[in-house]
């Protein structure tokens, strides 16, 4: 099949993305107005017949005082990854960035690669001779992942290592963690947590620990646990700004594209998460509480109110989002990384992201000053 590219407008990407069980929050047209430091674009594959057949959002970042772009297409495009002439599907994006001024192109296949399930994530940080995800043998081999990350290297894509989440270094998780919804009841969603998560639900409940649902005039608190949050595991807390625009761009677009969750307990909040949603899959995005009254399990309690109204809304996959891969007992991640697959979460890997230099002089210059950074 040959493909026709070309861009499309937001109603265009819109009825594509509801005509797909799965698209990334990431590849939604709001997300562009998530993101003001780059200017975005739909972009449209179309068949020999006309119809559209598979979109991606770009987001194209400038050089300083050059009117060249950095493409980037974050856990995109969606298109038929499995197809036999990929070169069809890819050739024509990048003709099209090059001569939009891009000088490098950075994509996500939003392919999965290998998947481990609670049990063996459990026994992996349990095993003093494994270092990594990757050192332990995956439950299941996506067929095909290996294949495709071959062909992508034969064309010319190289994939990148993971980076920060802003400016040229932006970058999205390969590993993230996953707890199946579909067709499971919550008493059987229940009985997928370890022993820890179900006494800690219960604890909440009985210390009377009520979550609710927020609304825009509620991200100023959210924000004040955020920030808390920031400095006790020493990451750089996003401005309240961000929240709010992400509030405004992905709720016009779909009054429940973005929900707010607080655990209020004897009047104060003490912990607050945001939940996105595309078609079937539901996605924990950002969370934040206080080191107060943590006896009283609050986080345990917010998540399972989400992945109740997760299954609710229909979703398939409720998304813990990002896990380390690394199985170090030093690292301050292996504790988050426990606590998301205590939830019967898998751990999924993906195909990972992936340049193209259309620029060598160019890319190259732009590596090195971000090492250098």
């Amino acid at each position: 099949m040959s493909c026709r590219l070309k861009p499309i407008t937001r109603e265009e990407h819109l009825r594509f993305v509801a005509s797909r069980p799965s698209v990334s929050h990431l590849q939604v047209p709001s997300w562009g107005d998530v993101k003001p430091d780059w200017r975005a674009e739909s972009l449209g594959w179309f068949d020999e017949g006309g119809e559209l057949v598979g979109a991606g959002l770009v987001l194209l970042r400038p050089l300083p005082r050059l009117k060249r772009y950095l493409a980037y297409l974050p856990e995109g495009p969606v298109i038929d990854w499995s197809a036999d002439g990929l070169e069809r599907w890819l050739e024509p994006m990048l003709a099209h960035l090059r001569g939009r001024g891009a000088f490098t192109v950075r994509m996500g296949p939003p392919v999965v690669a290998r998947r481990w399930s609670a049990e063996a994530v459990k026994a992996a940080i349990a095993d003093p001779e494994a270092r990594r995800l990757g050192d332990v043998e995956a439950t299941e081999h996506e067929p095909g992942a290996d294949a495709l990350a071959e062909r992508l290297r034969r064309m010319g894509w190289r994939r990148t290592e993971p980076g920060g989440a802003d400016g040229f270094a932006a970058g999205q998780p390969r590993h993230v963690c996953q707890v199946p919804l579909a067709g499971r009841s919550l008493e059987q969603l229940q009985n997928g947590f370890n022993q820890q998560w179900r006494r800690n639900i219960k604890k909440a409940d009985k210390a009377g620990v009520k979550v609710v649902r927020g609304d825009q005039e509620d991200l100023p608190v959210f924000y004040e646990l955020y920030v808390e949050t920031a400095r006790r595991d020493r990451f750089a807390p996003r401005p309240l700004a961000y929240f709010q625009r992400m509030w405004q761009a992905l709720t016009a677009e779909d009054p429940d594209r973005m929900r707010l969750y607080l655990a209020h307990h004897d009047g104060e909040v003490l912990a607050a998460a945001t939940m996105l949603t595309v078609g079937e899959h539901v996605w924990y995005s950002y969370g934040a509480s206080t080191g107060r009254r943590r006896e009283v399990q609050p986080n345990n309690a917010l998540q399972w109110r989400m992945m109740c109204d997760a299954r609710e809304l229909g979703a398939a996959v409720y998304d813990f989002r990002g896990i380390t891969d690394t199985l170090d007992e030093d690292n301050h991640l292996l504790g988050l990384l426990r606590f998301k697959v205590g939830a019967g979460g898998q751990a999924v890997e993906y195909l990972g992201e992936w340049e193209y230099p259309l620029n060598r002089v160019l890319h190259k210059a732009v590596a090195l000053y971000l090492a250098r950074r």
